[in-house]
């Protein structure tokens, strides 16, 4: 499995958009339409915010990331942000999120920040157990 950015892999950017679509904005009653995610995914970056990563196995996408500049309004003084972190059903469980956090914190890194916030209303508990700093 390799972990990349999707601005590498533009021909994976309505599969990723369809993942976030079903499960971040179909299932919040959003008024986001499909192609204001795809449209979303299609402006991502490598250096810049919105960044987000893929991973891939045998050309199939099986999770993604994003890192954006904020993702809280009422506390834009924190950034950057880790977002829409999604494994497809059949790839959970075999450490897919998990290599997809790890890229995300070198990510980061990399871009010269020491801290990653996140924001999460049910999946508190996933953060916690992998021992990724996240409070």
């Amino acid at each position: 499995m390799k972990i990349d950015f999707l601005a590498n892999h533009p021909d994976k950017t309505k599969v990723v958009a369809e993942m976030i679509y079903e499960e971040f904005v179909v299932k919040t009653d959003s008024v986001m339409q499909f192609d204001d995610v795809v449209k979303h995914f299609s402006n991502t970056h490598t250096t810049i915010f919105p960044i987000t990563l893929v991973a891939i196995e045998n050309d199939e996408c099986l999770g993604t990331v994003s890192i954006l500049e904020n993702d809280l309004k009422i506390r834009s003084m924190y950034k950057p942000w880790l977002a829409s972190l999604y494994t497809n059903p059949a790839s959970r469980g075999k450490g897919v999120g998990q290599q997809l956090i790890n890229k995300t914190l070198d990510v980061v890194r990399e871009l010269g920040f020491s801290e990653l916030y996140l924001r999460t209303e049910d999946t508190s508990e996933y953060y916690k157990k992998k021992r990724l700093g996240f409070y």
